[in-house]
Formats: structure tokens, C-alpha cells, sequence
């Protein structure tokens, strides 16, 4: 299966920052110059076609930050830059990462015609108290508003909930996650919440001021959220997203299947298959820097490292065993000059953590993936 090739896009601004966000994300008071940001994209992605030849684009990320704080009009322009360097397919699928703010919401039917087709919606919570607590600028209501406003201007849509907050009981995710999935929603990615380094939210749960449940509390969450959603028809397809049979995120897929994407902007990763190997890439941080490196160089790479086949395979196994369906283990063999070890994976299987499908590829099972890391682990060894 090939997993084909995608574009990655990072927006680096956002109108506030969340307590819990350790992404390369950056607030300013003053609005950046777009114009400027986007002749900086543009010259990058000229870069990065250098580096990969010939390519058609099967997928695009407007990642952030807050993508949707970019105009319709600079949208756009990426978009036409990409198509000039990777055309894109007739079905390609194009999402666009949203804060539910009445205003950005406004904004939809401008990035529609830019040309996204999918939006994701960064609600992270159904009740006001907690969107307050976790930093968030807009209320349920607004949020439920945008998600109506979503899934009339875009082909596809999904949106974003945070779960395993503090002082969060079981009957009340469920009734929160049923509410989450009566909007009709095709996809939701639902992930717990992690205490990040370096965020006011570490420093709080350092303080003893921040008290996420405990490992029982968190299980029973974790099992709440599998059951309910795979009641309603949104099984997970991966470890923390869940879809209805053919609305899985396509460009996110591509990463799990460990496919090859450009990264564009500001700390932007990515993964380039060239003349001289499987290369390791991604950019300056700090927009402003970033932006001084592409006016300066025509890009803003600070890392382009080859990647050995036994480091790919290593990737592979990580990323790959996060989906359901698994990894082909002729793959890994293949990248790494090994299968795995016999009696680990028998022991595994005999544990009820890992699976092999009729057709030979190894999966994680319900049981195994809430403790996906150690498993991992024990296969790389």
C-alpha cells in the first residue's frame, strides 16, 4: 500500500495560549504581515520541490497555532504554490485546523472557496466551566454554533475534545461524548489530557493546584470513550481518533502508514524520500526567524538528516501500530533487515495485547493499546 504524499503547513499564531499547549504555537499583538509570511511559503515550498522531484499531492494540513486566523486570500495563495510544485489530485483531501470563535467561523465559507474541503474544529469541551478551566476562548454554545457551521460549508469535518480532565467523572464524559456525537459528526479526535513540560498547567500539577484522575479514573474514561463511540458508529480507527467507515482523516493516515509529506513554515517536520535516501526534515521554530531564514536562503531547514533503514523501521513500528489495522510486518522486515522476535510476539499474542491478521499483519488490541508505549518497546527490542 502506498501511502502517497501530502503537504504539511504551520500557521504559528494564535490569539492566546492555551495553559496545556506545548506546540510550536506563538501569540502577537500586533498581526503578522501575511503578505510577507506568504511569499516566505511560497519560496519554501519551491525549496522543498528541488528536493523531491515529481510528486502528486494527495493530502494537505493547515496546522497550527490557529490556521483560521490566516485570510481566505493567503490560504489560497499556498494552495496555488502547492499546486504548482505537487499538483494536487482531483480528490485530494484539504483541511484546514479552526478555532470555534462566531468570528473565525464567519470565515468558512471564504477558506471553501480557497479550497478546503475539510475543516477540524478545536472544541476541546462541551460545557462552559471547562473550556474555561482548559484556556479556551469560546463557549459550548459558540462552539456547537461553528460545528453547524462546519459541516454546511465543507465536505467533511471533525472536531476535538479533551477528556481525563480534572475532577472529570465516567457518566459525565459519556453524556458529554453522546452530545459530541448527536451533532452528526463523521470524525472526532479525543484525547486525554497530558501534563506537557514547560506549560502553566505542569507548573499547576506540580503545585498540587491541578489534580488529573487517577489511573483507575483515567481507565474507566478510556473505556468509556472506546464503547460509546463504537456504539454510535465511530469505531477508532487509531489510538485517539475515531471515524465512520470511510471519513477517517486521509492526510493524518498518511503519517501512520508512514508515507512521505513535506513540512512547511515555522517548525514545520517533515519526511522527504530523495535521490540520497529517506530524509529527516524540519524548520526554524521562531516564526520571525523562520521568516528571516527564507528571505535570507530560500528556506528555513535547520535539521535535513538522512534516516538509516533500521531508524525507518523504528519510525514505522511507532507510528503504524497506533492504527487499528496494524503493521505489515513484510514492511518492517524489509526496512530493518529483521522480522521480529518469535517469542515476543507469542507472548504478546498470549497476553491478549497484540493480534496477527489472516492476512500477516500484527495489531495492538483493545486491551493493549492503553498500554501502547510498553508494547512498542518490547517489539523494538
Amino acid at each position: 500500500m502506498d501511502p502517497g504524499f501530502g503537504v504539511y503547513v504551520h500557521w504559528p499564531f494564535c490569539k492566546a495560549k492555551c495553559p496545556y499547549c506545548d506546540f510550536n504555537s506563538h501569540v502577537r499583538h500586533a498581526p503578522p504581515d501575511e503578505a510577507r509570511f506568504l511569499a516566505a511559503f511560497r519560496a519554501e515550498i519551491g525549496h522543498m520541490r528541488e528536493r523531491t522531484g515529481q510528486r502528486r499531492t494527495q493530502s494537505v494540513f493547515f496546522g497550527g497555532g490557529t490556521p483560521s486566523l490566516m485570510a481566505p486570500a493567503t490560504v489560497e495563495g499556498i494552495l496555488t504554490a502547492i499546486d504548482a510544485a505537487w499538483p494536487l489530485d482531483a480528490r485530494a483531501e484539504v483541511t484546514l485546523e479552526a478555532n470555534p470563535t462566531s468570528v473565525e467561523a464567519g470565515r468558512f465559507r471564504g477558506y471553501r472557496a480557497a479550497g478546503i474541503n475539510r475543516v477540524s474544529l478545536g472544541v476541546q469541551a462541551l460545557d462552559d466551566s471547562s473550556l474555561k478551566a482548559l484556556g479556551r476562548m469560546h463557549t459550548a454554545a459558540e462552539a456547537l454554533q461553528a460545528v453547524a457551521i462546519a459541516r454546511s460549508a465543507f465536505e467533511r469535518s471533525s472536531f476535538d475534545l479533551i477528556y481525563a480532565r480534572p475532577d472529570q467523572k465516567p457518566e459525565d464524559w459519556a453524556r458529554e461524548l453522546e452530545r459530541a456525537i448527536a451533532e452528526g459528526c463523521e470524525h472526532l479526535s479525543l484525547y486525554q489530557l497530558t501534563i506537557e513540560d514547560g506549560t502553566p498547567f505542569a507548573a499547576l500539577h506540580r503545585a498540587g493546584k491541578l489534580k488529573t484522575p487517577d489511573p483507575d479514573v483515567a481507565r474507566a474514561l478510556w473505556d468509556v470513550t472506546q464503547e460509546t463511540t463504537a456504539a454510535a458508529g465511530l469505531p477508532a480507527y487509531e489510538i485517539s481518533n475515531h471515524a465512520r467507515c470511510g471519513a477517517e482523516s486521509r492526510h493524518n493516515l498518511l503519517y501512520w502508514r508512514y508515507g512521505e509529506y513535506a513540512g512547511i513554515g515555522p517548525g514545520a517536520h517533515g519526511r522527504l524520500d530523495t535521490p540520497e535516501g529517506r530524509r529527516a526534515t524540519s524548520t526554524e521554530r521562531g516564526p520571525e526567524q523562520w521568516l528571516g531564514r527564507v528571505e535570507a536562503d530560500g528556506h528555513g531547514l535547520v535539521v535535513d538528516e538522512g534516516l538509516s533503514r533500521p531508524e525507518q523501521a523504528d519510525e514505522y513500528l511507532i507510528m503504524g501500530l497506533r492504527l487499528a489495522e496494524g503493521i505489515d510486518r513484510h514492511r518492517f522486515a524489509a526496512l530493518s533487515g529483521r522480522d521480529f522476535d518469535a517469542i515476543r510476539v507469542a507472548a504478546l499474542i498470549g497476553e491478549g495485547m497484540l493480534e496477527e491478521r489472516a492476512d500477516g499483519r500484527l495489531r495492538v488490541t483493545p486491551q493493549g493499546f492503553p498500554v501502547l508505549d510498553a508494547i512498542v518497546a518490547d517489539l523494538a527490542a
